[in-house]
Protein backbone atom coordinates (compact mmCIF):
# COMPACT_ATOMS: atom_id res chain seq x y z
CA UNK A 1 0.00 0.00 0.00
CA UNK A 2 2.81 2.19 0.50
CA UNK A 3 4.34 1.66 -2.52
CA UNK A 4 1.27 2.47 -4.63
CA UNK A 5 0.87 5.46 -2.47
CA UNK A 6 4.38 6.80 -2.90
CA UNK A 7 3.77 6.50 -6.56
CA UNK A 8 0.69 8.62 -6.46
CA UNK A 9 1.97 11.18 -5.01
CA UNK A 10 4.98 10.81 -7.99
CA UNK A 11 2.66 10.68 -10.38
CA UNK A 12 0.43 13.44 -9.25
CA UNK A 13 3.39 15.95 -10.26
CA UNK A 14 2.53 15.52 -14.04
CA UNK A 15 -0.76 17.01 -13.33
CA UNK A 16 -0.17 19.14 -10.79
CA UNK A 17 2.29 21.19 -12.14
CA UNK A 18 0.06 21.28 -15.60
CA UNK A 19 -2.82 22.58 -13.62
CA UNK A 20 -1.42 25.20 -11.54
CA UNK A 21 0.17 26.21 -15.21
CA UNK A 22 -3.38 26.06 -16.49
CA UNK A 23 -5.30 27.88 -13.01
CA UNK A 24 -2.79 30.82 -13.87
CA UNK A 25 -3.44 31.09 -17.79
CA UNK A 26 -7.49 30.47 -17.06
CA UNK A 27 -7.70 33.18 -14.71
CA UNK A 28 -6.65 35.84 -16.86
CA UNK A 29 -9.63 34.55 -18.72
CA UNK A 30 -7.82 32.42 -21.48
CA UNK A 31 -8.34 29.02 -21.74
CA UNK A 32 -5.55 27.52 -22.93
CA UNK A 33 -6.53 23.56 -24.65
CA UNK A 34 -2.92 24.03 -25.77
CA UNK A 35 -1.47 22.61 -22.40
CA UNK A 36 -0.74 19.34 -23.47
CA UNK A 37 1.43 20.12 -26.62
CA UNK A 38 3.18 23.04 -24.10
CA UNK A 39 3.85 19.79 -21.47
CA UNK A 40 5.36 18.10 -24.83
CA UNK A 41 7.60 21.26 -25.13
CA UNK A 42 9.11 21.41 -22.15
CA UNK A 43 9.84 17.47 -21.96
CA UNK A 44 11.84 18.26 -25.03
CA UNK A 45 13.69 21.84 -23.50
CA UNK A 46 14.35 19.71 -20.49
CA UNK A 47 16.07 17.40 -22.86
CA UNK A 48 17.92 19.79 -24.85
CA UNK A 49 19.24 21.50 -21.78
CA UNK A 50 20.85 17.87 -19.92
CA UNK A 51 22.14 17.71 -23.21
CA UNK A 52 24.17 20.66 -23.57
CA UNK A 53 25.05 20.84 -20.10
CA UNK A 54 26.49 16.91 -20.39
CA UNK A 55 28.32 18.12 -23.41
CA UNK A 56 30.08 21.08 -21.26
CA UNK A 57 30.93 19.10 -18.12
CA UNK A 58 30.49 15.45 -19.38
CA UNK A 59 29.56 12.53 -17.10
CA UNK A 60 31.87 12.54 -14.68
CA UNK A 61 31.61 16.58 -13.96
CA UNK A 62 27.74 15.96 -13.14
CA UNK A 63 26.41 17.77 -10.51
CA UNK A 64 22.95 17.87 -8.82
CA UNK A 65 22.44 21.66 -8.63
CA UNK A 66 23.32 22.25 -11.74
CA UNK A 67 21.82 20.01 -13.58
CA UNK A 68 18.09 20.26 -12.14
CA UNK A 69 18.85 24.22 -12.89
CA UNK A 70 19.57 23.64 -16.75
CA UNK A 71 16.66 20.93 -17.01
CA UNK A 72 14.53 23.50 -15.48
CA UNK A 73 15.12 26.80 -17.48
CA UNK A 74 15.14 25.14 -21.07
CA UNK A 75 11.91 23.34 -19.99
CA UNK A 76 10.49 26.81 -19.06
CA UNK A 77 12.06 28.52 -21.88
CA UNK A 78 10.67 26.15 -24.22
CA UNK A 79 7.36 26.23 -22.84
CA UNK A 80 6.86 29.63 -22.53
CA UNK A 81 8.08 29.59 -26.22
CA UNK A 82 4.96 27.35 -27.28
CA UNK A 83 2.71 30.01 -24.26
CA UNK A 84 4.04 33.19 -26.25
CA UNK A 85 2.83 31.47 -29.61
CA UNK A 86 -0.70 30.96 -28.36
CA UNK A 87 -0.71 34.57 -26.16
CA UNK A 88 0.17 36.23 -29.65
CA UNK A 89 -2.28 34.65 -31.36
CA UNK A 90 -5.29 35.17 -28.91
CA UNK A 91 -4.38 38.36 -26.57
CA UNK A 92 -3.00 40.38 -29.92
CA UNK A 93 -4.54 39.02 -33.21
CA UNK A 94 -7.90 38.07 -30.58
CA UNK A 95 -8.13 34.16 -32.83
CA UNK A 96 -10.54 31.83 -31.14
CA UNK A 97 -8.94 30.22 -28.12
CA UNK A 98 -10.12 26.88 -28.35
CA UNK A 99 -8.81 26.31 -31.86
CA UNK A 100 -5.73 28.29 -31.03
CA UNK A 101 -5.27 25.92 -27.99
CA UNK A 102 -5.65 22.73 -30.03
CA UNK A 103 -3.40 23.99 -32.46
CA UNK A 104 -0.27 24.76 -29.83
CA UNK A 105 -1.79 20.87 -28.82
CA UNK A 106 -0.90 19.89 -31.99
CA UNK A 107 1.91 21.15 -32.84
CA UNK A 108 3.69 20.76 -29.12
CA UNK A 109 3.38 16.98 -29.98
CA UNK A 110 4.33 17.02 -33.10
CA UNK A 111 7.62 19.02 -32.82
CA UNK A 112 8.49 17.11 -29.47
CA UNK A 113 8.28 13.74 -30.80
CA UNK A 114 10.06 14.54 -33.81
CA UNK A 115 13.03 16.17 -32.77
CA UNK A 116 13.26 14.13 -29.04
CA UNK A 117 14.64 11.06 -31.15
CA UNK A 118 17.29 13.10 -32.36
CA UNK A 119 18.51 14.02 -28.86
CA UNK A 120 21.28 11.76 -27.94
CA UNK A 121 19.79 10.62 -24.44
CA UNK A 122 23.34 8.89 -23.51
CA UNK A 123 24.20 9.79 -19.75
CA UNK A 124 20.63 10.99 -18.76
CA UNK A 125 19.76 8.11 -16.12
CA UNK A 126 23.10 9.42 -14.41
CA UNK A 127 21.24 13.07 -14.69
CA UNK A 128 17.99 11.52 -13.63
CA UNK A 129 19.30 10.94 -10.36
CA UNK A 130 20.03 14.52 -9.42
CA UNK A 131 16.15 14.71 -10.17
CA UNK A 132 14.95 11.30 -8.24
CA UNK A 133 17.32 11.92 -5.29
CA UNK A 134 15.38 11.49 -2.25
CA UNK A 135 15.49 13.70 0.56
CA UNK A 136 15.35 11.03 3.12
CA UNK A 137 16.04 7.09 2.73
CA UNK A 138 14.69 6.13 5.96
CA UNK A 139 11.68 2.94 5.73
CA UNK A 140 9.32 4.31 8.67
CA UNK A 141 6.34 5.24 6.51
CA UNK A 142 6.32 8.92 7.44
CA UNK A 143 9.46 8.90 5.71
CA UNK A 144 8.63 6.52 2.94
CA UNK A 145 5.24 8.57 1.58
CA UNK A 146 6.55 12.16 2.15
CA UNK A 147 10.30 12.16 2.26
CA UNK A 148 11.38 10.02 -0.57
CA UNK A 149 10.87 11.74 -3.02
CA UNK A 150 12.59 14.32 -5.95
CA UNK A 151 13.08 18.29 -5.54
CA UNK A 152 10.44 18.51 -8.01
CA UNK A 153 7.82 17.04 -6.60
CA UNK A 154 8.20 19.16 -3.62
CA UNK A 155 8.72 22.17 -6.25
CA UNK A 156 5.21 21.55 -7.47
CA UNK A 157 3.48 21.59 -3.89
CA UNK A 158 5.45 24.58 -3.56
CA UNK A 159 4.21 26.58 -6.36
CA UNK A 160 0.78 25.38 -6.25
CA UNK A 161 0.92 26.98 -2.47
CA UNK A 162 2.38 29.98 -3.74
CA UNK A 163 0.36 30.64 -6.51
CA UNK A 164 -3.14 30.28 -4.21
CA UNK A 165 -1.69 32.33 -2.30
CA UNK A 166 -0.74 35.04 -4.68
CA UNK A 167 -4.27 34.77 -6.37
CA UNK A 168 -6.24 35.15 -3.34
CA UNK A 169 -3.75 37.92 -1.09
CA UNK A 170 -1.70 40.11 -3.10
CA UNK A 171 -2.69 43.14 -5.17
CA UNK A 172 -1.21 41.10 -8.61
CA UNK A 173 -3.21 38.56 -8.00
CA UNK A 174 -6.82 40.22 -7.40
CA UNK A 175 -5.50 42.65 -10.70
CA UNK A 176 -5.60 39.48 -12.62
CA UNK A 177 -8.78 37.71 -11.36
CA UNK A 178 -10.57 40.76 -11.98
CA UNK A 179 -9.41 40.76 -15.18
CA UNK A 180 -10.47 37.15 -15.75
CA UNK A 181 -14.09 38.30 -14.74
CA UNK A 182 -14.52 41.12 -16.52
CA UNK A 183 -11.20 43.13 -18.68
CA UNK A 184 -13.25 45.97 -19.64
CA UNK A 185 -13.96 46.84 -15.71
CA UNK A 186 -10.58 46.11 -15.17
CA UNK A 187 -8.79 48.33 -18.04
CA UNK A 188 -11.04 51.24 -16.72
CA UNK A 189 -10.10 51.07 -13.47
CA UNK A 190 -6.50 51.18 -15.15
CA UNK A 191 -4.78 47.72 -15.01
CA UNK A 192 -3.26 47.19 -17.56
CA UNK A 193 -5.36 43.97 -19.43
CA UNK A 194 -2.75 43.12 -21.67
CA UNK A 195 0.15 42.76 -19.98
CA UNK A 196 -1.72 41.17 -17.16
CA UNK A 197 -3.14 38.21 -19.75
CA UNK A 198 0.64 37.82 -21.31
CA UNK A 199 2.19 37.45 -18.07
CA UNK A 200 -0.27 34.84 -16.87
CA UNK A 201 -0.51 33.19 -19.96
CA UNK A 202 3.88 33.21 -20.44
CA UNK A 203 4.41 32.32 -16.44
CA UNK A 204 1.26 29.69 -16.69
CA UNK A 205 2.88 27.57 -19.96
CA UNK A 206 6.63 27.73 -18.37
CA UNK A 207 4.97 26.02 -14.79
CA UNK A 208 3.13 23.47 -16.79
CA UNK A 209 6.35 22.76 -19.01
CA UNK A 210 7.98 21.84 -16.23
CA UNK A 211 5.50 18.80 -15.91
CA UNK A 212 7.29 17.81 -19.15
CA UNK A 213 10.63 17.67 -17.16
CA UNK A 214 9.53 16.17 -14.40
CA UNK A 215 7.99 13.16 -16.71
CA UNK A 216 11.23 12.47 -18.93
CA UNK A 217 13.76 13.52 -15.80
CA UNK A 218 12.32 11.73 -12.71
CA UNK A 219 9.32 9.25 -13.67
CA UNK A 220 10.87 7.68 -16.54
CA UNK A 221 14.57 8.14 -15.41
CA UNK A 222 15.87 9.78 -18.15
CA UNK A 223 13.76 7.94 -21.16
CA UNK A 224 10.89 8.64 -23.63
CA UNK A 225 8.55 6.05 -24.13
CA UNK A 226 5.91 8.10 -25.20
CA UNK A 227 4.08 11.13 -25.80
CA UNK A 228 2.69 13.24 -22.44
CA UNK A 229 0.19 14.89 -24.03
CA UNK A 230 -2.78 12.62 -22.90
CA UNK A 231 -1.71 13.42 -19.25
CA UNK A 232 -1.77 17.37 -19.99
CA UNK A 233 -5.75 16.64 -21.23
CA UNK A 234 -6.41 14.91 -17.70
CA UNK A 235 -3.90 18.39 -16.04
CA UNK A 236 -6.55 21.10 -18.11
CA UNK A 237 -9.38 18.21 -16.27
CA UNK A 238 -8.04 19.04 -12.66
CA UNK A 239 -8.23 22.79 -12.94
CA UNK A 240 -11.80 22.23 -12.87
CA UNK A 241 -12.32 19.52 -10.27
CA UNK A 242 -10.00 21.45 -8.37
CA UNK A 243 -12.70 24.62 -9.12
CA UNK A 244 -9.70 27.23 -10.13
CA UNK A 245 -7.69 26.49 -6.41
CA UNK A 246 -4.28 25.49 -7.08
CA UNK A 247 -4.07 24.04 -3.59
CA UNK A 248 -6.81 22.20 -3.95
CA UNK A 249 -5.38 20.82 -7.10
CA UNK A 250 -2.44 19.20 -5.00
CA UNK A 251 -5.04 16.70 -3.09
CA UNK A 252 -7.00 16.40 -6.72
CA UNK A 253 -3.70 15.72 -8.64
CA UNK A 254 -2.89 12.79 -5.89
CA UNK A 255 -6.56 11.41 -6.41
CA UNK A 256 -5.91 11.43 -10.35
CA UNK A 257 -2.12 9.72 -10.03
CA UNK A 258 -3.80 7.55 -7.90
CA UNK A 259 -6.74 6.14 -10.28
CA UNK A 260 -4.01 6.32 -13.31
CA UNK A 261 -1.69 3.66 -11.60
CA UNK A 262 -4.51 1.89 -9.95
CA UNK A 263 -4.69 -0.91 -12.99
CA UNK A 264 -0.81 -1.80 -12.34
CA UNK A 265 -1.52 -2.56 -9.24
CA UNK A 266 -4.49 -4.41 -8.98
CA UNK A 267 -4.03 -6.31 -12.25
CA UNK A 268 -7.04 -5.89 -14.26
CA UNK A 269 -7.40 -6.66 -17.83
CA UNK A 270 -6.90 -3.92 -20.67
CA UNK A 271 -10.77 -3.26 -20.71
CA UNK A 272 -10.61 -2.51 -16.90
CA UNK A 273 -7.62 -0.49 -17.02
CA UNK A 274 -9.13 1.26 -19.53
CA UNK A 275 -12.26 2.65 -17.73
CA UNK A 276 -10.48 3.04 -14.41
CA UNK A 277 -8.51 5.40 -16.49
CA UNK A 278 -12.02 7.44 -17.63
CA UNK A 279 -12.43 7.71 -13.76
CA UNK A 280 -11.04 11.42 -13.70
CA UNK A 281 -12.91 12.66 -16.65
CA UNK A 282 -15.92 11.33 -15.25
CA UNK A 283 -15.16 12.65 -11.68
CA UNK A 284 -14.63 16.29 -13.73
CA UNK A 285 -18.02 16.19 -14.84
CA UNK A 286 -19.42 15.40 -12.04
CA UNK A 287 -17.58 18.42 -10.25
CA UNK A 288 -19.08 20.60 -13.57
CA UNK A 289 -22.56 19.34 -12.38
CA UNK A 290 -22.17 20.08 -8.62
CA UNK A 291 -21.22 23.48 -8.84
CA UNK A 292 -23.88 24.49 -11.50
CA UNK A 293 -26.36 23.56 -9.40
CA UNK A 294 -25.19 24.98 -6.09
CA UNK A 295 -23.84 27.84 -8.46
CA UNK A 296 -21.73 29.38 -5.39
CA UNK A 297 -19.20 32.25 -7.46
CA UNK A 298 -15.84 30.54 -5.79
CA UNK A 299 -16.52 27.85 -7.62
CA UNK A 300 -17.42 29.09 -10.97
CA UNK A 301 -14.74 29.38 -14.38
CA UNK A 302 -13.56 33.04 -14.43
CA UNK A 303 -16.92 34.94 -15.94
CA UNK A 304 -14.84 36.05 -19.19
CA UNK A 305 -12.96 32.69 -20.02
CA UNK A 306 -12.53 32.19 -23.42
CA UNK A 307 -13.48 35.35 -24.36
CA UNK A 308 -10.96 37.72 -26.07
CA UNK A 309 -11.43 41.22 -25.10
CA UNK A 310 -12.00 44.41 -27.38
CA UNK A 311 -10.83 47.48 -25.85
CA UNK A 312 -12.44 49.34 -28.58
CA UNK A 313 -16.22 47.47 -27.29
CA UNK A 314 -16.15 48.73 -23.80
Amino acid sequence: MLTFLKSAIGFSTIFLFGSTGETITEKSGHLNLGTPGIMCLGALGGCMGERLYLSLVGIGGIQAFPAIIFGILFAMLFAGFGGAIYGFLTITLRCNQNVTGLAITTFGAGVTNFFINYINRTGFVYLSNCFRDPISTGTDWFSMLFLSHGVLVYTAIALALVVAFILKKTRGGLNLTAIGENPATADAAGINVTAYKYTAVLTGSAISGLGGLYYIMDYLNGNWEYSIDAMGWLAVALVIFSVWKPNWGILGSILFGALYIMPSYIGVSFSIKEIIKMVPYVATVIVLIITSIVNRRESQPPASLGLSYFREER
